[in-house]
């Protein structure tokens, strides 16, 4: 026993408490051996003390694995089988230690940035940038609003994507799809998704110069077309056209979340996905 545990008693049959003592190492008892179980029961709650740092340290060793196995995957463009396999059973770890908890959505709250997933509608674009050299894909996030919600709130897929040859590296462009969601169990989320929209496009240094000469006097339309570039914002609706019709959506399982991790499931196959938490980003 490598702890000093104490418990202040009192007992009805005498008029001062009598504080009980166990020194490390359990020598030198000096305990009323009427009241041992009061000993008892501080050790008892030093030990439940113990195993609640062990348990939250064994997490966070949990956590640290699976964000290790994802590492080498390039968010799941490259995971052979054997990696899906133990990447599978570290997320699966993880889910188990706050399982059965209804999801906070305060904590849901804010940016979560894409480290891994196997979702094919999000592979391929990974695949289709690896293919092709004119196109690039960025980081990936997913944009949670529901701060003082206890019912839902509204999602935004982020994609921050880039054609080199004309925009910025990495960040030339972003791609968001907004859906709004509703919680319709302790940790399932309906997603029904309302529109698409291209923004923030950051043309390179080369274009800018092309639509405006450094070296000459920039008119009033150089000056403009580059203004539209630069707010330009595209949306294309997505909900449903018709009464009666439910907009395109979808059932998303959130099957861990704390302060800095973020795991889901898209119920019926579509993949799972492992997330971190990130800095507020800008839309």
């Amino acid at each position: 026993m490598d702890r000093i545990a104490s418990a202040a008693i009192f007992c009805p049959a005498f008029s001062t408490p009598r504080v009980c003592k166990i020194k490390p190492f359990g020598l030198n008892f000096n305990t009323d051996h009427r009241k041992r179980f009061f000993c008892r029961a501080a050790v008892a709650s030093g030990n439940t003390t113990a195993k609640v740092v062990d348990s939250e340290l064994d997490l966070e060793y949990k956590k640290h694995d699976l964000l290790r196995a994802v590492q080498e995957t390039q968010r799941g463009l490259t995971a052979t089988s054997d990696q899906r396999s133990i990447i599978e059973e570290a997320l699966v770890t993880v889910e188990g230690f706050n399982g059965g908890e209804a999801i906070d959505l305060m904590k849901l709250d804010g940016i979560w940035r894409l480290q891994y997933t196997s979702a094919s509608d999000v592979v391929v674009l990974f695949e289709a940038a690896s293919r092709f050299p004119f196109f690039q894909v960025g980081q990936i996030f997913q944009k949670f609003e529901c701060r003082d919600r206890s019912d839902g709130g509204i999602i935004r897929n982020v994609v921050q994507w880039s054609v080199p040859s004309l925009l910025e590296e990495q960040e030339g462009a972003t791609l968001v799809v907004t859906a709004k969601f509703d919680k319709v169990s302790s940790r399932n989320i309906y997603l029904q998704f309302e529109e698409i929209s291209v923004r923030n496009i950051n043309i390179n240094e080369q274009v800018q110069a092309l639509l405006a000469p450094a070296i000459l006097p920039r008119s009033f339309l150089n000056l403009q077309i580059l203004q539209f570039i630069r707010t330009f914002n595209a949306q294309i609706p997505v909900t449903a056209t018709s009464p009666g019709r439910r907009s395109v959506g979808g059932l998303y399982y959130l099957s861990y979340l704390d302060n800095n991790m973020l795991l889901g499931r898209s119920v019926g196959g579509g993949g799972v996905f492992v997330f971190t938490k990130s800095q507020p980003l800008e839309l």
